[in-house]
């Protein structure tokens, strides 16, 4: 395993690693939307590898594969980043919708409706519609979330304290996947019917819009604020303490 130099042969830290570059790859792959090629990450992941691989010597002290999970998750994080196609402005846009419907739902005890959330953003009714077809592609998780935001701890920081170091082992967290759940049942029934139809039928929009009677830009509308509801939620039961 050494060579004559004292340091950890390339070829068989490779060798000997290359399958935990896959198991991470296909752990993150099975949280993340459709359009994320796992090749992509498992590629990104090799490259945090040999970068494991070059820096790594046994003078640091750490075991290798504790150092390479690192090297191998902080690689296939920047991949995820570099190809977020999302404008910055529009993440802005959707975490105001969540917000509002935060207020709204604390006030009213219930899910707010769309003009409801439209008029607390001030806005007209068919422009809330317009914010929400920008923000179609808008993600339940995004791997901000597991850092500090503008505005201090981000509501994920709660789920992921005990794992602080180990943001995937905190999208497996038990009390995690009940809040989500929680979330998806508090649903309105058409978002909850949609929400359904895409995540467990694994149908397009297109299909969905044939199912539900309604335009496909309408389906990512609807897609977009059942995204919005739930990070809402997501963030109102971190703050209770409900998960």
């Amino acid at each position: 395993m050494y060579n004559v130099h004292g340091k950890a042969n390339r070829d068989f830290l490779l060798t000997e690693h290359a399958p935990l570059v896959k198991k991470i790859a296909h752990l993150l792959k099975a949280r993340l939307p459709a359009s994320v090629d796992v090749d992509d990450l498992i590629q990104a992941g090799m490259i945090g590898l040999l970068d494991a691989v070059s820096r790594y010597e046994e003078v640091h002290g750490a075991q290798f594969e504790t150092y390479a999970m690192q090297r191998i998750r902080g690689a296939m994080i920047d991949e995820l980043r570099h190809n977020d196609w999302m404008p910055r402005g529009v993440r802005q846009n959707m975490r105001k919708i969540e917000n509002a419907m935060s207020q709204l739902e604390q006030r009213l005890g219930r899910s707010p409706s769309e003009s409801e959330v439209a008029s607390q953003l001030k806005l007209s009714l068919l422009a809330y519609q317009e914010m929400l077809g920008e923000g179609g592609g808008h993600q339940l998780i995004y791997y901000e979330d597991f850092h500090d935001s503008e505005d201090g701890e981000h509501f994920l920081d709660r789920y992921a304290t005990a794992l602080a170091e180990d943001p995937l082992q905190a999208l497996l967290n038990v009390g995690f996947r009940r809040a989500v759940i929680q979330a998806i049942e508090a649903l309105p029934e058409r978002e909850k019917i949609l929400m359904g139809l895409y995540y467990e039928q694994e149908l397009n929009l297109k299909e969905i819009g044939a199912i539900m009677g309604v335009s496909e830009s309408r389906v990512s509308q609807l897609h977009s604020q059942a995204i919005a509801r739930m990070r809402a939620k997501l963030k109102e039961q971190a703050w209770t303490g409900a998960a």
